[in-house]
């Protein structure tokens, strides 16, 4: 069953028991719960679009693995047609979803896991990388959702990780058996797991002798037992939960980013599902390799998809309140539009750029330059955008009324004519459009963008390691013909 049907995802779920927390309550079930049900939506969308002819092309692919058709979020890219596939993947899925696809963060940590496990076992004679192609191949040929997990609390950044007063503000193995693995500690903000299947464990960080504890991979069912998921809440989850008609709400079936932290106490993970235990010197690689993979879907794919919902509800507004000839609302939108195709060129540019890494282990790395760039580069575009769709939107954005009064008798006459700005589109159209402006523009996704896949300085530090001027400077020696 190399692909599911999303009636089948569905039903998959009904079977995974997560311990999950909202608002202060125990959410008894993923599946009909307002918020936790938007990231079921947006995972069950990916299983549509595999089996529809249309899209078929784009979200899956052919697996060497299991020789089988799979969905492209359980592929690992071997090529750089297959990078570049996977860039348009992303850009794809976030503008048909106007929210994260929660299964990124799962595929790109599938690139990172299969190339460090291949390096150690050649470096070291370990047996990790069998380990994980017989997973990988599990999640293939079961079309299984998988979450990814980096982000930790940690502690002072002043003292090393042994010295911090509570050891467990990184993950950290607190016991070994001849079964598995013991882990203590805790994830933040993690988007979306409570609806996948499984979850990709990695470390946040470099780790040193004396870490060995805390250099740690594995994979592991969402419901283990000890794993307790609690979620983000903020205006907009109240509005999800209290609205008495979804279509009221900016993006009314796939919401906004849902994201929790995972604690984990005293898990147990089986070895069959370790894939990185003690080898601190390796910690380093599973993070960059992810953060090089995760940087050009956050910088050049996703918010790519993104801003194309952003640029189409700017342009509407314009048009419904005839303001098709205002030069400067037309130059707004072209920088926009220059903005998001700089994006997608940093992206698929990383993808063009990749290569096999390490070599010989088959795996294909998006380049760490332009991934890098991909990320630096979005992190200030998608503020300029939100601040020039908020402009074009206008105050209404923000002060928008309720679409429940379209439904009162006291008030519609009165938001039908006045908020209908005398266009041939109805008001109700006017407010749905404007409502989605508002869930960009004033919602999560300024912070989400600037903050996921690593702070901008976290870029900025990895520029300054990765940046090489000596052909620059070679260049300027040959022009002006300077013997060393």
């Amino acid at each position: 069953m190399a692909l599911m049907t999303p009636e089948q995802f569905e039903e998959s779920l009904k079977s995974v028991k997560p311990r999950v927390f909202m608002n202060g309550e125990r959410v008894e079930n993923v599946l009909t719960n307002r918020n936790t049900r938007t990231v079921v939506e947006a995972n069950k969308a990916s299983y549509e679009w595999a089996l529809d002819p249309k899209y078929k092309d784009i979200m899956t692919c052919h697996s060497p693995l299991i020789n089988d058709t799979v969905n492209r979020y359980t592929h690992v890219s071997t090529s750089t047609d297959e990078l570049i596939a996977k860039a348009n993947a992303g850009t794809f899925t976030a503008e048909m979803l106007g929210t994260c696809i929660y299964r990124c963060v799962g595929y790109d940590s599938f690139h990172s896991l299969y190339a460090t496990t291949w390096e150690m076992d050649k470096d070291l004679g370990t047996e990790y990388h069998p380990r994980f192609l017989e997973y990988l191949k599990m999640v293939q040929k079961n079309d299984l959702s998988v979450a990814g997990a980096l982000t930790e609390p940690r502690g002072s950044r002043k003292e090393k990780t042994p010295d911090w007063p509570d050891p467990y503000l990184s993950l950290k193995i607190v016991d070994k058996n001849k079964d598995g693995i013991v882990v203590k500690g805790a994830k933040i903000n993690i988007s979306g797991a409570f609806g996948s299947h499984y979850i990709n464990v990695l470390p946040q960080a470099a780790h040193y002798k004396g870490e060995e504890d805390y250099a740690v991979a594995f994979a592991t069912p969402v419901d283990a037992e000890g794993i307790t998921f609690i979620c983000q809440y903020t205006p907009y989850s109240a509005e999800r939960d209290q609205a008495d008609d979804l279509e009221e709400l900016g993006n009314p079936l796939y919401g906004q980013r849902e994201t929790s932290m995972v604690v984990f106490d005293n898990v147990f993970v089986p070895w069959e599902r370790v894939f990185h235990c003690g080898e601190y010197q390796y910690s380093v690689k599973l993070v960059t390799r992810f953060a090089k993979t995760h940087r050009m879907t956050c910088g050049g794919t996703c918010k790519v998809g993104f801003m194309n919902q952003i640029i189409g509800a700017a342009k509407l507004i314009q048009e419904y309140k005839g303001l098709n000839k205002a030069t400067h609302i037309n130059e707004q939108l072209m920088e926009m539009v220059a903005l998001r195709e700089t994006s997608r060129a940093c992206g698929l540019a990383a993808a063009y750029n990749g290569a096999e890494e390490p070599l010989g282990s088959g795996v294909y790395l998006p380049d760490e330059l332009m991934g890098n760039v991909s990320k630096l580069n979005v992190a200030n575009a998608f503020w300029r955008i939100m601040a020039l769709a908020g402009d074009i939107g206008g105050g209404l954005v923000v002060t928008l009324p309720s679409l429940k009064e379209l439904k009162n008798p006291e008030t519609k006459d009165y938001v039908k004519e006045y908020l209908g700005f005398g266009s041939d589109a109805p008001a109700e159209n006017i407010m749905k459009v404007t409502k989605l402006l508002q869930n960009w523009t004033a919602g999560l996704h300024g912070v989400g963008t600037w903050h996921g896949a690593g702070p901008i300085m976290a870029q900025k530090i990895m520029l300054q390691r990765v940046i090489d001027y000596e052909h620059d400077k070679w260049i300027v020696k040959r022009t002006l013909n300077i013997k060393d």
